[in-house]
């Protein structure tokens, strides 16, 4: 079938949509870590599970979207130097990402359009392979989403933490690189127009204007949120 060339409004609002999620989660972390809101503002029984599933689409979708790339490389490039800008100046303010969701998607860009080709000649011979990879690899590593302990130091972009271990956003490459992966093997299909007609024709509001700029809302959406969580502690004090 014809490639899709056109950007597909869907796959922008689910990105949209994960971006919007994500910045109410870091709201409620800025209201309980700064401003002395209550714990379960932040963790409790609906936010835990909905973190894991727009942080799963988000990256989901980014797996996707590699088919639509003229460069994952450059692209992958782009964002690990944004990522590590983002490093230094969270060390400066004394709570550093380490490892978080752009060092992990940069990351994961630069290894899959190094890689590119193998994996497409895979999928040419052995379609079932990769989405068999992804689940099991997925479902061997889960309990590392959060960080498994260890002594041995230095290996934490795989999931596996010393105690002393700090990132104030944490994404590591076990489980999630099986979702990204698993999303540059659906994106095939995707590109390829062999999904149903109504993926492709769907309009939602809203949504896709976030989805476009989900780079420049990453960014920029931390600092704005600070010095909004610093008035309400001027304007109301900070709770206990």
């Amino acid at each position: 079938m014809e490639q899709q060339k056109q950007r597909i409004e869907l796959m922008d609002a689910a990105r949209g949509l994960s971006i919007f999620l994500m910045v109410f989660h870091h709201f409620f972390y800025d209201l309980w870590v700064f401003a002395g809101a209550p714990r379960w503002l932040f963790h409790n029984f609906l936010f835990d599970p909905l973190q894991i599933f727009f942080a799963g689409l988000f990256i989901l979708i980014s797996g996707v979207s590699s088919n639509f790339s003229h460069s994952n490389v450059l692209r992958g490039a782009k964002v690990l130097g944004i990522a590590l800008v983002i490093t230094l100046v969270t060390t400066v303010m004394d709570m550093p990402i380490v490892f978080g969701i752009l060092h992990f998607l940069g990351v994961c860009m630069l290894f899959y359009g190094l890689t590119q080709k193998l994996w497409q000649r895979v999928n040419e011979k052995l379609p079932w392979l990769v989405p068999a990879l992804c689940l099991a690899g997925i479902l061997l590593t889960a309990k590392l989403v959060n960080g498994y302990p260890t002594t041995t130091p230095h290996l934490w972009m795989f999931g596996l933490v010393t105690p002393e271990f700090q990132s104030a956003d944490y994404f590591p490459l076990l489980p999630w690189f099986f979702v990204f992966l698993f999303g540059t093997w659906a994106g095939k299909y995707v590109r390829e127009g062999r999904l149903p007609k109504w993926f492709y024709e769907t309009k939602v509001p809203f949504f896709p204007m976030l989805g476009r700029h989900t780079l420049l809302i990453y960014v920029v959406h931390q600092p704005i949120l600070y010095g909004l969580t610093m008035l309400i502690v001027l304007l109301f004090g900070k709770g206990n």
